[in-house]
Parts: structure tokens; sequence; C-alpha cells
């Protein structure tokens, strides 16, 4: 494209058709990824390297940057710095992860590795257009000050993404209230977590917080742990006993996997909210409690009042304020971050010298899918730290296999083998739904020419075992005498 829209600091009108500049000095790469974001309406410029988009663009012009890490003269890491508000999405090969990672922490957006699967690469690109648009529009109008308050993180919590910068921002406005919070999210998220930090920041905080898990509690004993009973109400009942509700009184009642909680007491539950009082079981009358109340599930719940499963007016009653745990998988560079401080912090609880994440294992990290959010990586981190024997910690530790990892994020593609090396020719246009294995093929035989095996492998991030490997299975014989210089050939950049 010839141009980019004017007034870049105005905001992205739609995220769908943003301004996007790609610094890339691999022709078939840059112009892979220029035909897949043109499909999916967005504006898209070029440059070969950081000189380059900063001599034809105004770099503060565009909405995001995608640029490679390797480029000859300055690294992409360069365009940090000098494209200011701008994000910039780093892509690099699996052999310079390290590299990456510390492009995140001078400030990259994000990175994704080479080669990567087009889903993926437009599923960053949206996800990280939005979060800009969000950020745009929560801080507008703030102070410099206020900006940088409302990025604090609230206290127990880690990250920086947009959603969780969300969460913080609802907390510190939520928590001084007495008002009803719903807490969704999938297990291991941090569900009690908030619900701590909501009563630790509210006026309750010297008061009792009492949690109850709904799931964890038999559906014959649900009522009158919640509610209590009188000496005699049913058979066992030998004495008085205070409910867990009445145990709160003045405090914060928590009660995780509300979507758990039978029909019958669900009655008992939306009494107690409406009238603000309990009656014990087997009592004739009824007590008046102050208590707040903090739910958590996650279910969907308003599926669960079509099926009749939970009530239809008590899930009106606690969906007040609404607050949404994002799952790990979703946050970014926050996956990161979160495991290094779990491994600082579990070494200095189990007296160990610190210790630090191996490449492979920073790569495992953020490429697994973590389903079990938070609380499986938690686990994960601390059985490789009791287990580990030197300073550097790999995936093997963590227990995640990064061949199964890299096989998921193909997404169940199966390539189609080139019958022959001649099928695809060397200087061509590329489609604009390039794969993973699309890519493996039109870059050897792209480079095999120019490269040795050895530079073809580094370059793709893999073994030369599996670079042979891989030329068996598409039909790519290497050529006799291949890897010789030509005399002006475009020498390869090393990762």
């Amino acid at each position: 494209m010839s141009s980019v829209h004017s007034g870049g600091n105005t905001g992205v009108r739609n995220v769908a058709q943003a301004e996007i500049l790609i610094v890339e000095d691999e022709s078939v790469i840059r112009s892979a990824l220029r035909r897949l974001l043109e499909r999916n309406d967005y504006r898209i410029s070029e440059a070969a390297s950081v000189s380059e988009a900063e001599s034809k663009y105004k770099l503060a012009d565009f909405d995001l940057i995608i640029s490679d890490l390797r480029l000859p003269g300055a690294p992409g890491t360069d365009l940090i710095k000098r494209a200011g508000a701008v994000p910039v999405l780093i892509m690099t090969s699996y052999a310079s992860l390290r590299s990456a990672v510390d492009s995140m922490r001078m400030g990259a957006v994000d990175y994704i590795a080479k080669p990567f699967d087009h889903d993926d690469m437009i599923t960053a690109v949206g996800r990280i257009l939005i979060e800009r648009e969000r950020e745009r529009e929560r801080h507008g109008v703030s102070t410099e000050a206020s900006s940088t308050e409302s990025e604090r993180a609230v206290e127990g919590f880690i990250g920086s993404c947009g959603e969780m910068v969300t969460l913080f921002d609802h907390l510190r406005k939520i928590a001084p209230t007495d008002a009803t919070v719903l807490v969704q999210g999938e297990t291991g998220t941090g569900k009690e977590l908030v619900a701590r930090s909501l009563h630790h920041h509210s006026r309750r905080v010297d008061r009792p917080l009492i949690s109850v898990n709904c799931a964890a509690i038999p559906e014959t004993l649900i009522e009158s742990e919640l509610f209590g009973y009188e000496k005699g109400a049913f058979t066992g009942a030998n004495t008085n006993r205070t409910g867990l509700i009445e145990a709160a009184d003045g405090g914060t009642l928590f009660l995780d996997e509300i979507g758990e909680l039978p029909v019958e007491a669900q009655a008992r539950l939306l009494r107690f909210i409406q009238e603000g009082e309990i009656r014990r079981i087997g009592s004739v009358e009824s007590r008046k409690v102050d208590v707040r109340l903090i739910c958590a599930t996650h279910r969907d719940l308003q599926q669960l009042t079509v099926d009749g499963k939970f009530r239809q007016d008590l899930y009106y009653r606690i969906n007040v304020m609404r607050l949404q745990l994002p799952a790990l998988r979703e946050r970014g560079k926050d996956i990161l971050e979160l495991a290094e401080y779990i491994l600082a912090r579990r070494s200095r609880e189990l007296g160990k010298e610190p210790r630090h994440f191996s490449p492979k294992a920073i790569q495992a990290i953020t490429t697994y899918t973590w389903p079990g959010n938070v609380r499986e990586l938690e686990n994960a981190v601390e059985r490789a730290l009791i287990l580990s024997e030197a300073e550097e910690i790999d995936n093997q530790l963590l227990g995640i296999d990064l061949e199964l990892v890299k096989v998921s994020q193909i997404r169940g593609r199966k390539p189609e083998p080139a019958s022959s090396p001649t099928r695809v020719a060397t200087n061509y246009d590329p489609p604009e739904d390039l794969s993973l294995e699309d890519y493996f093929q039109r870059f050897v035989l792209e480079h095999q020419d120019s490269m040795s095996e050895t530079e073809l492998a580094q370059k793709l991030g893999v073994s030369r075992k599996c670079l042979w490997e891989r030329r068996q299975r598409f039909g790519i014989p290497r050529k006799k005498g291949g890897g010789k210089r030509q005399t002006g050939a475009k020498r390869a950049k090393t990762v």
C-alpha cells in the first residue's frame, strides 16, 4: 500500500481495517503475511529493514508493527522505542526464543515463532489491536499519573495484559462497596483470590471471610451447613448449630462453585439475599444478618437457568457486578511473567538457590495451552523446582512435550507432499493461507541453492536431522552441490 491513514493518535475506528506495517527482509515470508492479513481486511505496508521503514513511513501512523527479530542493519527490537506507543509484535524462529523473550522485556507487545500457523497469527494480531483500542478508551482522557496508577496490579495478582488491567480497575471500584459480585472463569484461574482481594479492600476487612465450596458439601448437608439448625431439628441434631452465613455476619461470604448448589438450597439462599435474614432449620424465628455475598462459578449460569438447573431469579440477584477472569492461555506475555514469579517465590520458600528456565522451557511455557490455568502452572513449576538439580530448568521437568505442543499448533492440518521439487516455482507470490508445512516446503525450495543444510535448519529453527526427515516426507531431495554460495547471492541472516 502506498499510504497510511492520517492522525495515528486518534485510535482505531475499525480494528478489522487497522493499518499494519510488516518489517521482514525475507520476501517469501513478507508476501505471505501481507496476503494473509489483507484477506482479513487489514491495510498493509511493507519494509525490508528498520531504516527502510523509517524512511518510507511515519511509524506513529500505524496501529501495529510486525517485525522480524533479525534484520539487516538494525534489529527489529529497535522499532520498539522508535515506534513510541505503537505495539510491536516480534517474529522469531524457535532457535532464537531466548532473544524473543528478551525483546518482550524491552517492550515488545508479544512474539510469535516462525514458521507460524496463519490462524495463530490472525488471533494474535486481533487480540493486540483490541487490547490497544481498549487501552485508548480507558486512558484517553487520563493524566499520566492516573494512567500509571490504574495499571498497577492489585496485591496478590501478577499480570499486565488488557484483560487483567481491566480486572484490576474493576476490583478497585467494586471492593469498597457492598455490591454482590459474581466471579466467572475456568477452573484454576484464581476466583478465590479475587474474592479475598475484594474482602481485603473492603470496609469489612476486620470481619470474617467465610469461604464455602458448594461442590464439596453433600447435597443432604448443604442447607444445614449454610443456615444452621436447632437442637432436635432432625436425627443427630443434638445441639444448636450456627450456619456459615450467620458466621459471616458483618463480613463476607464467598460461595465457590455456586452452580452446583441444589435447587432447594437455592430457594433459601434467594430469601436470604432478598430479606437479609436467615432461619435455622427447625427454628420458627428469623435472624437478621449483614453479609456481603461473593459467588463464583466455572459454569454458564445463564444456560443452567434455561435448562432449569438454576433459578433465574437467583441468577439475577447474584449477577449484580460481574468479573470475568481470562484463561491463562489468553494472557500473552503474562504467562512467562507468572511462571518466573512462581519460580522465584517457591525457590525462596523451599530454601533453594535461584533457578531460571531454559530456552526450551520458555518455549514450552509460552506455547502450551494450560487447560488447568494458573493452578496447573504453579504445580508444574513447583514439581520442576523440587526435581531440578541444576540452575537451569528444562521443559522435561515441567512435564511438557514440545513435539506434542508443536503438533497441536498445526490445528489438524495434513500437508500434501510435493510429488517433485519442480512442482513449486522458486519465484512466486505465496498463497494467502500459507501453513506451517507450506512455509517449510517453499522456504527450502527458494533457499536451498544459496544456503547450506546447516543454515537452512538454523533459519527454520529445526535440527539437521529434522530437516532431512521433512525433505523425505515432502519429496524434496537435497540437490547435489546444494548450499554452495553463488556470486551475488543474498547472504542468509543468522538466527
